[in-house]
């Protein structure tokens, strides 16, 4: 048995407000870094793209590849737009595909719908149903996972241009759809809710722009057969395999874009209760308000809160070391400063997730400065304070210091910006 950390949904450099470092090379150098050992490619539907992927990445099997010491498979983010119950529907899709091959010969069919060289995530005129429909006749091994299911503009269950059910989205194809992404500003307990999701096994990927946010959200699996992944995990996926699938690695959801109900412009951020209140309307400019994940949930779910399903793959919440690094130095975490401090604790003591999940508070004292390790120690037992996110704001998750007058006070070192990331 192998235990595996696997980001599934990221995005290469071909992709729009993407870090032209998303190229093989470095994202496996930060899986390094993250802990992770399985990573989606993202983007194989853009020509160029698989142009590396073909020259970066050796078959390590059925269904995967090897960069160096990390493993991906193929896996592509596309942007179905369509009119379906006469409503515009816009919804991103997640595809897992078995080879290079299949990828091309599914990319040949897809070009007939939308201009594939135009963004690593393209946007395709078809319906949901029929692009499951496509895959299936292509190869039964392609899967298809809704991604981010809450996100209001673009997802299965969007406010703004979603649907209700499963059902509704994919129709004759639904028992094809056995797992979904949560997202960032949903967690895994907020999905618990829908008793139509129990069937459903919930996933949680990064969809990272960044090398950096690379395995801000992931997936712990426990694998049999290394050399079998790409079968294996499908199956822990279709089976809701909880003796494989250890747990998934979350955000605080109020840290994602949409958790909130809210107008950005306005600088307006609503709990549900207080939007329903003002008629979901904006209390300043009078316009409707984006309605949130936090929203949408309460308007979907048939269970009440804090209601645990049984059979549940179980979750953990962790906030990114850099972004502790850098409150505990008081400055914003694109620094120089930040930057040199997480390369070094990642490079001389362990990888990230390992620091912050599971080295113990000795073990950190010996190589970690005092005041990032209290920000780990917090960061474990939830001593935060939150702002949640609304209308394309990150919500803002802070650490809620043992002497907080310290941490207020602290002297900010000038700091050059990073261009990085």
């Amino acid at each position: 048995m192998v235990k595996i950390i696997s980001d599934l949904h990221i995005h290469s450099k071909y992709s729009r407000a993407t870090s032209s470092k998303m190229d093989i090379p470095t994202i496996s150098q930060w899986c390094v870094y993250k802990g992770l050992k399985l990573v989606g490619t993202g983007d194989f539907t853009h020509p160029l793209w698989l142009g590396d992927i073909k020259t970066y990445l050796k078959p390590a099997g059925y269904g995967f590849y090897q960069y160096n010491d990390i493993y991906f498979i193929l896996t592509a983010e596309v942007n179905n737009i369509y009119t379906k119950n006469n409503k515009i529907r816009r919804i991103h899709n997640i595809i897992f595909v078995p080879s290079i091959e299949i990828a091309e010969k599914l990319n040949k069919k897809l070009s007939q719908y939308g201009n594939l060289l135009s963004d690593g995530r393209p946007i395709l005129r078809l319906d949901s149903e029929d692009l499951l429909e496509i895959l299936l006749d292509i190869s039964p091994d392609i899967v298809l996972i809704p991604a981010h299911i809450w996100t209001p503009h673009f997802s299965l269950f969007g406010s703004l241009s979603g649907f209700d059910s499963i059902e509704e989205c994919f129709g004759k194809y639904t028992k094809y759809i056995f797992a979904v992404e949560t997202g960032l500003s949903s967690d895994p307990s907020m999905n618990w809710r829908l008793s139509s999701l129990d069937r459903i096994t919930l996933i949680s990927n990064s969809d990272a722009h960044s090398p950096s946010r690379l395995g801000r959200e992931a997936n712990v699996f426990e694998i049999d057969n290394i050399n079998d992944i790409y079968r294996e995990i499908i199956d822990i996926l279709k089976t809701k395999n909880k003796k494989k699938f250890l747990f998934t690695i979350e955000f605080f959801p109020e840290e994602g874009k949409y958790h909130y109900d809210g107008h950005r412009f306005c600088q307006v951020c609503l709990s549900p209760q207080e939007a329903i209140s003002k008629n979901n309307i904006c209390p300043n400019c009078k316009r409707p308000l984006t309605i949130g994940v936090l929203h949408r949930v309460e308007e979907l779910a048939d269970r009440p809160q804090n209601y645990v399903p049984e059979g549940v793959i179980p979750y953990k919440n962790l906030i990114s070391l850099d972004e502790i690094i850098a409150e505990a130095l008081n400055t914003k975490k694109e620094t120089v400063n930040v930057n040199k401090e997480y390369l070094k604790i990642v490079t001389n003591l362990s990888n990230e997730f390992d620091i912050l999940m599971n080295i113990s508070e000795k073990d950190l004292y010996k190589f970690i400065p005092a005041k990032i390790v209290e920000g780990i120690l917090n960061m474990r037992e939830k001593k935060l304070e939150i702002r949640p996110g609304y209308d394309g704001e990150y919500g803002v998750i802070k650490i809620k210091w043992n002497d907080a007058k310290t941490q207020n006070s602290a002297v900010k070192p000038k700091e050059e910006q990073l261009t990085l990331f």
